[in-house]
């Protein structure tokens, strides 16, 4: 009896975040309407944090300077974190401001706070970049014709820039399932998408205002905290594309989802404590948001389910049914939010790294601790 009450506990609380997943992914596969007219063209300051990022920052620049936007309305400033002089030289040759520093311990958070403090504007829209991004030559007009709306956040969609090793696939799989559930799911049902870190905009003031509060490695964390909890909406633009470069080891898949996991651990730690203002004051937003943050990994998520259906299969047969729909379900709820460009032959091979995955997110839930301000440098192979 115990042992039963245990068994439809567990399960009532996995049935919640799958149901909310395949909620937003059947969602994701509605229309999104949010067309734009051309807007008079606003001044762009358009942000790089690099942290030795020598390979690839300077063809990051050339894509935000091959523009279909005037030249003397948007300005390109790098912040360049032990990049070499060389590489700091080109990026000026080419037309990027370039502020060199060197901080002890480096993190995104540091080198926005920086540049902020530094750049007098003036300036109606702030774009945030990674220094692999790629972006098409409609971004900044696209961005500028999001904002003519009113909007003072905006998420652009980021894909995969590389899909070469089995890692840098599952990698560029979940972060099109998050696209399609947190970030187009919820513009859809009227809710603010998530952020991403990068191919991110913001309104200029607004990020001039707030930039400051931003502390840890989790700056996106911390910036979706900080808009929610003012009941800015978050714009998702699912047909402007940032390409950026994929985790290509299991190493550096661990070490990046070590850190996001720390990054989403800790920022419910501290919001926990708003939701029953959040409640009292109708903010859908953010109590949405929380609900998020509480969630376990997907992956954790879906291999949970997959051990405990088998279990029950094996011991009891009618109690595995409730269990084998759950599994179903969230099933069904990632292969909807997958798009149809990445079910191939590479999606069935990369599935085969799945356990190891799991292995190695069930790790990184014992070593939350110290990871939220480690900031990770991506490796580039070229």
């Amino acid at each position: 009896m115990v042992i039963t009450i245990i068994e439809w506990v567990i399960f009532g609380l996995l049935c919640m975040p799958v149901a909310y997943l395949l909620f937003f992914a059947i969602a994701s596969k509605l229309p999104l309407h949010k067309k734009r007219n051309e807007a008079t063209e606003k001044n762009i300051l358009v942000l790089f944090p690099a942290y030795k990022e020598d390979l690839v920052i300077e063809d990051s620049v050339k894509s935000v300077l091959n523009q279909q936007y005037s030249r003397s309305m948007y300005e390109i400033v790098v912040i360049a974190d032990k990049l070499s002089q060389s590489t700091v030289e080109k990026l000026r040759e080419v037309g990027a401001a370039v502020l060199d520093v060197n901080f002890e311990n480096s993190s995104k958070a540091k080198a926005l706070n920086f540049a902020m403090s530094q750049i007098a504007g003036p300036f109606d829209i702030v774009v945030i970049l990674d220094a692999d991004n790629i972006v098409k030559p409609d971004f900044l007009r696209r961005i500028n014709n999001s904002f003519s709306g009113g909007i003072k956040a905006v998420q652009a969609h980021r894909t995969a820039k590389n899909m070469n090793t089995d890692i840098a696939v599952l990698d560029a799989i979940s972060e099109e399932m998050s696209n399609s559930m947190l970030r187009k799911g919820h513009n859809v049902a009227g809710l603010s998408s998530a952020l991403i870190g990068s191919g991110m905009a913001f309104d200029y003031q607004w990020f001039k205002d707030n930039v400051g509060s931003l502390t840890s490695a989790g700056e996106d964390k911390e910036l979706e905290k900080l808009l929610l909890k003012q009941n800015i909406f978050i714009e998702y633009l699912p047909d402007v594309d940032v390409l950026d470069e994929k985790i290509q080891s299991g190493k550096g898949f661990y070490s990046q989802r070590r850190r996001w996991i720390s990054a989403q651990f800790y920022s419910m730690i501290e919001s926990v404590r708003d939701f029953p203002s959040a409640v009292r004051q109708r903010n859908i937003n953010y109590c949405d948001k929380l609900f998020q943050w509480m969630m376990l990994p997907r992956v954790l998520l879906l291999g949970i389910i997959i051990v405990i259906t088998a279990a029950s299969f094996c011991t009891i047969y009618i109690g595995s049914i409730k269990w084998c729909i759950l599994l179903f379900s969230i099933i069904t709820a990632f292969f909807l939010a997958i798009p149809n460009y990445l079910l191939n032959f590479k999606l069935l091979k990369a599935f085969l790294k799945l356990p190891v995955v799991f292995f190695m997110m069930a790790l990184n839930l014992l070593r939350i601790k110290g990871s939220r301000n480690k900031f990770y440098h991506t490796d580039h192979k070229m």
